[in-house]
This record gives C-alpha cells, sequence and structure tokens, in this order.
C-alpha cells in the first residue's frame, strides 16, 4: 500500500443498526493496525454515508491513494457491477484515478474478503461458541 494513503470499508447496509456498528468496528480494528492510514465506512443500501459521500470525504485529507475495501464476503452483483459502477471502473478494472480539485487520487478497488484460512478460523470459533 502507499504511504498517505486512506482506506474506505463499505457495508452492504441495513435496516438494522448493528449492520452499520459491525461494519464501523471492524474500520476500527484495521485503523488500529494501519495506523498511518485514514478509515473511513460508507455504504452501498440503506445507511449513511453512501459509497460516493464516502469518497468524497477524503477531499480534504491529502491522501494520494484510496483503496475501496467491499466487507463482502464473496462476489456477487454489488461487488461486481454495482460498487466498480460508483467508482468508475470497466468491467474487471481494479485501479482508476479521481479528481479532488486540482489533485488526482489513485482510487484502488480490493477484492471482497473470500476464502482464506483466517475466515475458516472465525467459523470454526464460531462452531465452537454455539
Amino acid at each position: 500500500m502507499q504511504e498517505n494513503c486512506g482506506v474506505l470499508v463499505l457495508g452492504h447496509g441495513s435496516k438494522l443498526t448493528y449492520n452499520k456498528h459491525t461494519v464501523e468496528a471492524v474500520a476500527t480494528m484495521l485503523a488500529e493496525r494501519m495506523n498511518d492510514a485514514i478509515i473511513k465506512t460508507a455504504y452501498l443500501n440503506m445507511d449513511h454515508p453512501t459509497v460516493e459521500e464516502g469518497i468524497e470525504s477524503f477531499a480534504e485529507t491529502g491522501v494520494t491513494a484510496l483503496y475501496v475495501l467491499p466487507l463482502f464476503l464473496a462476489h456477487g452483483t454489488h461487488t461486481l457491477k454495482d460498487i466498480p459502477e460508483i467508482l468508475g471502473l470497466s468491467d474487471g478494472q481494479r485501479r482508476t484515478t479521481r479528481s479532488f480539485g486540482d489533485r488526482k487520487v489513485d482510487i484502488v478497488y480490493a477484492e471482497p474478503l473470500g476464502v482464506d484460512p483466517c475466515i475458516a478460523d472465525l467459523a470454526h470459533k464460531r462452531l465452537r461458541e454455539a
């Protein structure tokens, strides 16, 4: 990751408030691991800020790169179509630039969480808790 970067953690959004709190809690934990980055949240549906509002919130921060992280387990319509469309990405494209006034910022779209041993560890933990 580049220095002087921001991370926009994307949640789906929900009528249920604890969903927003969950995304915010994950973003807080991520910020503890990346204390040199500016971490913010945004939501695709129902909650605010929206994805567009989340992106715009970095305008005055001075970041040179903005990483967009979808907190989704797997690819689907939102991660393959809706979010890339909002970001101005073509099919399969992961990077673009955005102008904030006279300054250009690299936008990098991350993969969803996907298959990873830490996901299996978490699933195992939840089974033990049950």
